[in-house]
């Protein structure tokens, strides 16, 4: 059996899309819609090649895809969420996978691991397990050293240019998320929802902005809930250094069948108006971005 380093020699693990230059500081990321899954990884999981698809954020990339015409570079996970999750901790495992002790220096107890979502996933939507049984713990390792780290350290490099060169910089976060998620007793269903980690990843003009373009557009946004972003926006917003991060989750009953995993025919339309509204967002005036209070060192 091939090791896990070889599981993406043919296809690389993730990419940057760019035009000739960045004319924004705006970066996108798609971190789970990567839709290649290893053959050495399928013989590995119990699931049929539909269920193991149950977490992808299916054509998210493609969706937000306009705004790389429009100047703004983005890192797009090819490798799958089932096999590896970059919007996690590095080490957020649970020791019940694995056939070796885990290092000490493990999250074993935040709440996406007690619910099977960790850095090396359990379980794909819906609740079914991946695999049947225990993983060797290099299994983990190797995922984390050689996809998970290189990729956090290119989407920081981006990020760090991007602020060297505009003096600021915007990370939008892309997702989707299923259709039958509602929010709150009322039962609302939204169409998107606006993650700033209430209101510490990113500035208030930029996340206002977001959820007024997209109303505009006739669509219902939510705010934070159920989904506020998760270690990406967390880890990246850092506001006070005019670093900002906003995630934004996309209801897949917009776009596509969820049981065929089929495009539908709102996808074009809806990838169109995502276009225009990153063009939109993309011009917010710089000052809302940058007069802020630099953090105390």
């Amino acid at each position: 059996m091939k090791p896990a380093t070889e599981d993406f020699s043919a296809v690389p693990p993730f990419e940057i899309r760019s035009g000739a230059e960045q004319r924004v500081p705006f970066i996108f990321n798609s971190p789970h819609s990567g839709r290649f899954y290893p053959e050495r990884f399928l013989a590995m999981a119990k699931l049929d090649s539909k269920a193991i698809r149950r977490s992808e954020d299916c054509y998210v990339d493609e969706l937000f895809g306009g705004a790389v015409a429009l100047g703004a570079p983005m890192l797009a996970a090819n490798f799958p969420r089932a096999y590896l999750d970059v919007n996690r901790e590095p080490w957020e495992l649970d020791p019940r996978m694995f056939a070796e002790p885990v290092p000490s220096y493990c999250n074993i107890r935040s709440a996406r691991v007690a619910g099977g979502l960790g850095t090396v996933p359990k379980l794909v939507g819906e609740g079914l397990e991946i695999y049947s049984g225990r993983l060797p713990l290099a299994e983990a390792v190797t995922r984390i050293e050689t996809i998970y780290k290189p990729y956090h350290g290119t989407l920081k490099r981006l990020l760090t240019r991007t602020h060297a060169v505009f003096g600021f910089a915007a990370l939008i976060d892309c997702h989707s998320m299923p259709a039958s998620i509602r929010v709150g007793d009322s039962g609302f269903r939204p169409d998107f929802i606006v993650g700033d980690r209430f209101g510490t990843s990113a500035s208030p003009a930029l996340t206002e902005t977001a959820i007024s373009l997209l109303s505009a557009m006739g669509y219902c946004v939510a705010h934070n809930k159920p989904y506020a972003g998760g270690f990406i926006t967390e880890h990246y917003g850092r506001p006070a250094r005019h670093l900002h991060a906003l995630q934004i989750e996309v209801n897949r009953g917009l776009y596509m069948n969820e049981h065929t995993f089929q495009k539908s025919s709102g996808f074009d339309a809806l990838a169109d108006d995502l276009t225009h509204f990153c063009a939109d967002l993309m011009a917010i005036p710089d000052h809302h971005l940058v007069d802020l209070p630099l953090a105390a060192e």
